[in-house]
């Protein structure tokens, strides 16, 4: 005897729901909308975060019939959809990285440069930082700040940016070798602390 299908549980079951009460798919932006902002304000800044919050929580309104139901989960779709359009302002986020590495100014940081007395320990690396992520692929640098920002496990990263998990292991580590470098041997996975001082970073 067959059982029914299981009844999907966490995001999917929302996005489920809202297949036939669109109204419910609300419901998803309250969980979620503060993170993928967040997330976009690091990388483009707080005004470009705005309409690159609202398009991620639009395409998946419009795509929600295409969502893996099997994935309760729905973070790394929405994050996916953020970094697809935070790549199409690539120019404006690498410009921002490089005046921040030349100048050592962030103008979209500028808010936040005064946060904590740990931002002035990481000081010395922003500019570097910057610099360097500048200096990354975009695929570089989306599967970087994926994991660094949206803490997202590799896996996760993956679902997000359609790609393979061993992609995601070989981007990563590429990464994390050019931020090595561009920081005179400090460590990598400290990018996460340093680059909560840069803004977009």
């Amino acid at each position: 005897m067959n059982s029914p299908p299981a009844r999907p549980d966490g995001d999917a079951r929302v996005i489920a729901d809202s297949l036939d009460q669109p109204e419910l798919f609300g419901e998803l932006y309250q969980r979620h909308a503060a993170v993928i902002h967040r997330y976009a304000a690091r990388r483009l800044g707080e005004e470009a975060a705005e309409d690159i919050t609202a398009d991620t929580f639009l395409s998946a309104f419009r795509t929600r019939r295409r969502y893996d139901l099997a994935r309760p989960d729905a973070r790394p779709w929405l994050y996916g959809i953020s970094a697809n359009l935070i790549g199409k302002q690539r120019r404006a986020e690498v410009r921002a990285l490089r005046a921040l590495a030349r100048t050592g100014v962030d103008p979209v940081a500028a808010s936040w440069t005064d946060r904590s007395d740990s931002r002035v320990t990481a000081h010395a690396v922003q500019g570097p930082l910057a610099g360097a992520l500048a200096g990354l692929s975009r695929g570089d640098r989306d599967v970087l700040l994926l994991v660094a920002w949206a803490d997202l496990g590799y896996q996760e990263v993956a679902e997000a940016l359609s790609i393979p998990v061993g992609t995601v292991r070989s981007r990563l580590n590429r990464a994390r070798r050019k931020v090595r470098h561009a920081l005179g041997g400090v460590d990598p996975t400290l990018v996460h602390d340093a680059t909560e001082m840069i803004g977009h970073g």
